[in-house]
């Protein structure tokens, strides 16, 4: 499964994720059906069903999947949530709390010269920016996405159609 291998070293560069989490992700991404057992998971990565399972954890826990049983069922089955469509670790709040720890730590050079200062000056400025900014670029995203949808450019994840 190279996609699901691509995107495990993906995942794990960028986001440090353990590989086996990145390749799940990248195959959940993919797989046909959308919500497949740890054992249909465990046989298409070639992974154990220990890996599979611990994987399956972390990305519940972050969101970016879900477990689900069918009245009947004694399985879960395991699909990608939509919410992990967005953006992630893209928010207002998280600008403001870098923010604030570059804020403090910009106080403690506050006697220091002002080529010592830049590189902090910098960070709190970039924070605030991107603070300021990013509520607006993630709703023009949506809106974006959403006239992409109503049009049949993108497929609507909900099977909805338009």
């Amino acid at each position: 499964m190279v996609f699901a291998d691509h995107a495990g070293r993906f995942y794990a560069r960028e986001h440090g994720f353990p590989p086996m989490a990145g390749r799940l992700l990248g195959y959940l991404m993919i797989c046909d059906p959308p919500n497949q057992t740890i054992d249909e998971l465990s046989e298409a990565l070639l992974a154990s069903r220990s890996a599979i399972a611990g994987a399956v954890k972390l990305l519940e826990g972050a969101g970016y999947a879900a477990r689900t049983r069918t009245a009947g069922e004694r399985v879960d089955r395991v699909s990608l949530t939509l919410t992990s469509l967005e953006p992630r670790n893209l928010t207002s709040q998280l600008f403001d709390a870098y923010g604030a720890l570059f804020r403090e730590g910009l106080k403690l050079l506050d006697d220091a010269p002002p080529a010592r200062r830049a590189a902090m000056e910098e960070l709190v400025a970039s924070a605030e920016f991107f603070g300021e900014r990013l509520p607006q670029v993630l709703a023009e995203w949506r809106a974006h996405r959403d006239a992409l949808r109503a049009s049949g450019e993108l497929s609507d994840p909900s099977g909805e159609t338009h």
